[in-house]
């Protein structure tokens, strides 16, 4: 369990994807059960800090510390160090709901910062500096929730929500930055004789224009310039993906995943865009990143990863496409649901919520077996 990052993390994640998506559903539609037992800084709040700062960060902190070592050949945490970092998230996670809020904010806030300093420290050892903007994002990751928390101690809901957004931008610059590397290489070395095709304007703008997106809409989340920024973002992503042959990888389950978590990129930046002139709730579109890029893209990266440092093959069987469909249908419900029938809104969150705890179910059934025993091909990790 503590040989390697991503077993602990993965798990972790996996199961608090489950119960966090229930727990918020239940609250949101009114059928939760225990009035006096809800979070101590109210569910939206909730919700909005610890799909961030908890979820994502946990998948976030397993994959950089697990691909950092195959990156640089340098150890990174293992054994107790690792078993501390697990059991100081597990233990935010606890405080973040009962209180009190300044328990909360100090293990909130040592996790992610024990996890970057770990990182920075693995990459000056190797001399990697291409990935220093990596452990620079883990930082601002926690800066973000820094800004949260006092926030919350303040009083200043608006910063507090502000700041969860950005966290979602952030995480939204992880999957442009990291996805544009390994998205076509896995994809080349799964599809035979596939075509992957570069533009040297649009590799060179994806991110800046994406960061530039994702900070207006943050910051000043109304208007033309703001919607103009988004669109010019959503048509670069559009065409670097258009440029990875993506129909071709349909039958290809394990690639296919990924391939849908970048499409929602620039459907979820078009959706920014027209809430910015007004068109449509900012919700929904935040949504489409957050379920749709998101979940997508940790649902697959935690299926391949796990497979490849278990020793296992590369290959998706009945339980991945499983869960893979079931997180696309809650993308779909909770992004076009809404969209096409706004009525029935309460009905498309509930079933986007039941299919996104299906998706990860579905991971834990078929892989905590793999993530708490050793490597099938008797390697160390």
């Amino acid at each position: 369990m503590l040989a390697l990052a991503f077993r602990p993390f993965y798990l972790l994640a996996a199961g608090f994807a489950v119960v966090a998506i229930g727990v918020w559903a239940a609250i949101y539609l009114g059928w939760w059960p225990w009035s006096g037992a809800q979070p101590a800084i109210g569910g939206m709040l909730w919700h909005a800090h610890e799909m961030v700062f908890g979820f994502a960060a946990a998948v976030v902190a397993g994959f950089l510390f697990t691909a950092g070592k195959n990156w640089t050949g340098q150890q990174t945490p293992q054994g107790w160090l690792l078993g501390g970092l697990a059991a100081v998230w597990l233990a935010a996670r606890v405080a973040m709901w009962t209180g009190p809020a300044p328990a909360a904010a100090l293990l909130d806030l040592a996790f992610l910062l024990l996890c970057a300093a770990a990182f920075l420290r693995v990459l000056v050892r190797a001399g990697s500096t291409r990935n220093y903007g990596l452990a620079a994002a883990l930082f601002l990751l926690w800066a973000l929730n820094v800004v949260f928390h006092l926030a919350m101690n303040r009083g200043a809901v608006h910063i507090a929500l502000q700041s969860a957004d950005a966290g979602i931008g952030l995480v939204v610059i992880f999957i442009t930055v990291i996805g544009g590397r390994v998205i076509p290489m896995f994809t080349a070395n799964t599809v035979p004789g596939i075509r992957i095709r570069r533009s040297t304007p649009v590799e060179r703008s994806v991110v800046a224009l994406t960061l530039a997106a994702m900070i207006a809409c943050t910051l000043a989340p109304r208007g033309m310039a703001t919607a103009a920024i988004a669109l010019l973002a959503a048509l670069a992503q559009a065409l670097r993906l258009g440029g990875w042959s993506s129909w071709r990888t349909v039958r290809k389950p394990l690639i296919a995943i990924l391939h849908l978590a970048y499409a929602c990129l620039p459907l979820g930046l078009v959706l920014l865009a027209a809430s910015a002139l007004g068109w449509g709730e900012r919700s929904t579109a935040l949504h489409a990143l957050t379920v749709g890029a998101i979940g997508c893209a940790i649902l697959g990266m935690i299926t391949r990863t796990a497979l490849g440092h278990t020793g296992r093959k590369l290959e998706a069987g009945a339980v991945e496409s499983a869960a893979y469909a079931c997180i696309g249908l809650a993308a779909v419900a909770r992004v076009i649901g809404p969209l096409l029938l706004p009525q029935y809104k309460a009905f498309w969150i509930a079933s986007a919520a039941a299919l996104w705890m299906a998706a990860f179910a579905l991971y834990l059934l078929k892989y905590a077996p793999y993530l708490t025993r050793r490597r099938a091909d008797g390697r160390e990790g």
